[in-house]
């Protein structure tokens, strides 16, 4: 790809990277992604059955669910085996006694004043007055509503005007001991618990109690007649205990479901009502639509793209550049969702295909393009879409084999890729993806205790090994591309750089060794500093070979490679010196830019001096003017250092110049040094532009100073070298 056409794409992408409308876009296109690849796993397979007809392949339920008639019927069953329940009635078989007790004690006194009444007649007027039987027939009807006046209606309703005539005309003896055996029955009878149902029951139990009772034939019938009336329930239905009962019985049984994966209907069986009814409720008909699995796959997707734009929101920050790295994110999602895809529609005929996805090139790939937690928060989400993409096979709407296939898979690639990601880490993380791959099919194998065939299990084996291998291959072709296309600084493309055979390296060490020395010394000392506060220490470290790339135009006018000849600023004016001086960042920076290399190392190129002041010339263009000479003429133009690394650059390369003035460094000058460096900087408001704080440039001083001294630590005097000293003091 050449550089004419690199500028143009970047050109493109800055038009819109830091539109929010943009951002939006780019939110939404993971969204729709994601619905996609994912609403064809959803739709529910819809069936063409009617009553009676034959199914051509067994039929199973998609998910587990209630089957509704089936519960109400154990539940009506569960409720008609509780019995009512009865509660026993206070002193119902006194009552009843009282009231036939009362009966016949009425029956006593009515035939003690019909023989009062014969006894006080006078016997001529009964000849004169003879009684009619109208007159008995009326006396006898008082008599019988007077006795039932005085009875509960229950009992009265049940006892014949015959039955009470028979003891109306009975002796005194007989209804005496009609009363007792009367009693003496009910209170046999009713002894024991009667309920509603058992009245009738009863009240046949108490003819043979009068069959065997001594009192004359002749009132038998009208005793067990009148006995019979006052037989009654002793318990009365309990409606509150009963209903409590039956609910009771009711929770307590267990819901009928349909579970995931149940062959509701056989190959080759009828469709019975039964199995229509549970094929309705599963939502399998033809006819039916249920809204329900397009509900669920879109607050799924509305989920997790909701927690991928939490987390991406860190990724996006404040410069313009940073909004490329959402873009690649989203390529990288797309195309490893599509892939998945892809490989899913294969596994519908060939279901061994799904363990050959290349899910771990997207992670490497965002790891190495983005940043390591964003491919560990995209494994998660790959695996959460892989179990639903790869649900053709199975009953559940989410295959768990292969969304942890997936997981697994995913989080190997970003484990076995190591801190610096070059080429033949990809090669290796690609092996141990396949191993890790083989292994999780192998133990997936192992989990579902089937009998599988070795052809079988070598094909999947096969697959997850090929699947290592191509996500190494596809991470290999298609990163060159991300990186020229977007100009991506990886890891992998700094240790390229960092490669002493670059072209400009190679002119660095050549035309100005001492420039490039001291850059190797600024590389160290950046490096440490900015690996101390959680910096990109590999950026600093190969921006710092870079950054007096400049020098290489007019290498004898800077002091570290002016090697026993006389210093050329002696024999020029300052203003010349300094616009010589304040030249080589933005020389550098446009060497840089010739050679198409990253704008990161641009950057720390062009702003390690910031706007700081060229002291000496400055001093020098004062002594030599009459006239004042302002700072603003003798400063750098800038701009200030915008990143943490290109900070600590600038610290770095300040104070690499200035120790090497140290006569003998110790540790207490060498710290001196640093710190006066370090505030003078703060100062003047150099990191006014960047993110650095006060604990993070203590953290960065400490380190400057541990690494300074392990330069010019002291070394022990050998017995030659301290003879001549003496010597040389002699």
């Amino acid at each position: 790809m050449s550089p004419k056409v690199i500028n143009e794409l970047k050109t493109k992408w800055n038009q819109i990277e830091n539109s929010k409308i943009s951002r939006f876009l780019l939110y939404l296109t993971l969204a729709f992604v994601m619905v996609v690849t994912m609403i064809s796993n959803v739709i529910p397979e819809k069936l063409d059955v009617s009553l009676n007809s034959i199914a051509e392949d067994d039929i199973q339920s998609p998910y587990r669910i209630q089957n509704q008639r089936e519960t109400n019927a154990k539940e009506a069953e569960a409720a008609a085996s509780v019995p009512d329940e009865y509660v026993e009635k206070e002193n119902v078989v006194l009552d009843q006694v009282v009231y036939i007790e009362k009966l016949f004690t009425q029956i006593q006194e009515i035939q003690a004043e019909d023989s009062n009444e014969n006894d006080n007649s006078d016997p001529k007027k009964e000849e004169d007055t003879p009684e009619t039987d109208v007159d008995k027939i009326t006396t006898t009807k008082q008599n019988i509503n007077l006795i039932r006046n005085n009875l509960p209606e229950f009992i009265s309703k049940d006892i014949k005007d015959d039955s009470l005539i028979t003891f109306l005309n009975a002796s005194k003896a007989e209804v005496s001991m009609a009363k007792d055996v009367a009693i003496s029955t009910i209170k046999t009878i009713m002894k024991d618990k009667i309920t509603v149902e058992q009245i009738n029951e009863k009240k046949k139990e108490v003819e043979p109690f009068i069959e065997n009772a001594f009192v004359s034939d002749s009132v038998k019938p009208a005793l067990s007649e009148i006995t019979a009336s006052a037989v009654t329930s002793t318990y009365t239905f309990d409606a509150e205990e009963t209903k409590r009962l039956r609910e009771e019985a009711i929770a307590n049984v267990e819901p009928v479901f349909i579970r995931e994966g149940e062959i509701i209907v056989k190959k080759g069986s009828r469709i019975t009502s039964d199995a229509l009814y549970k094929l309705e409720i599963v939502g399998l008909l033809k006819e039916d639509f249920s809204p329900y699995p397009y509900i669920g796959l879109g607050l799924l997707v509305l989920l997790m793209t909701a927690f991928l734009i939490y987390y991406l929101r860190d990724l996006i920050g404040e410069k313009k550049k940073e909004n490329i790295k959402l873009i690649i994110y989203v390529l990288l999602f797309s195309i490893t969702l599509i892939l998945m895809k892809i490989t899913s529609l294969l596994s519908i005929y060939y279901p061994s295909v799904a363990f050959i996805v290349p899910v771990a090139f997207g992670t490497m790939m965002i790891k190495m393009l983005i940043d390591e937690q964003s491919a560990i928060i995209s494994s998660i989400v790959f695996a959460i879409c892989g179990s639903l993409i790869f649900n053709e096979n199975t009953a559940s709407p989410f295959n768990f084999t292969i969304g942890t296939y997936v997981l697994i898979s995913s989080l190997s690639g970003i484990l076995f890729l190591g801190k610096r990601n070059v080429k033949s880490k990809i090669l290796k993380a690609g092996f141990f993806v396949s191993v890790i791959n083989s292994i999780v099919v192998l133990l997936i194998l192992a989990l579902t205790n089937g009998q599988f065939e070795l052809t079988d299990i070598s094909w999947q084996v096969g697959y997850a090994l090929f699947s290592g291998f191509i996500s190494a291959v596809l991470t290999l072709g298609l990163l060159p591309f991300f990186e020229a296309g977007f100009g991506i600084l990886t890891s992998m493309k700094l240790i390229e750089l960092s490669n002493p055979n670059h072209p400009l390296l190679r002119k660095l060490l050549m035309e100005t060794p001492g420039t490039y020395h001291h850059s190797v010394v600024v590389a160290n000392l950046s490096e440490a500093a900015c690996e101390a506060i959680g910096a990109n220490g590999l950026l600093a470290r190969v921006g710092s070979y870079y950054h007096d790339l400049g020098k290489t135009k007019r290498p004898h006018f800077f002091i570290e490679n002016q090697m026993n000849i006389e210093n050329p600023h002696d024999k020029i004016s300052p203003q010349l010196s300094k616009t010589i001086i304040i030249a080589h960042p933005y020389d550098g920076a446009e060497m840089l830019r010739e050679y198409n290399l990253p704008t990161e190392i641009i950057d720390i190129a062009e702003q390690h001096h910031g706007t700081t002041l060229l002291k000496y010339f400055h001093h020098k263009a004062m002594q030599q003017s009459d006239k004042q000479v302002t700072e603003s003429d003798f400063r750098y133009p800038g701009p200030k250092p915008q990143t943490k690394e290109i900070a600590i650059v600038s610290i770095s390369d300040s104070v690499e110049a200035a120790v090497r003035s140290i006569a003998k460094p110790t540790p207490t000058k060498i710290e001196s040094l640093v710190r006066k460096i370090v505030a003078e900087r703060l100062e003047d408001g150099q990191f006014n532009e960047c993110s650095i704080t006060l604990k993070e440039l203590e953290t960065v001083t400490i380190s400057i100073c541990e690494t300074l001294n392990g330069m010019f630590h002291s070394r022990i005097e050998y017995p030659e070298e301290i003879h001549k000293k003496k010597v040389s003091q002699a």
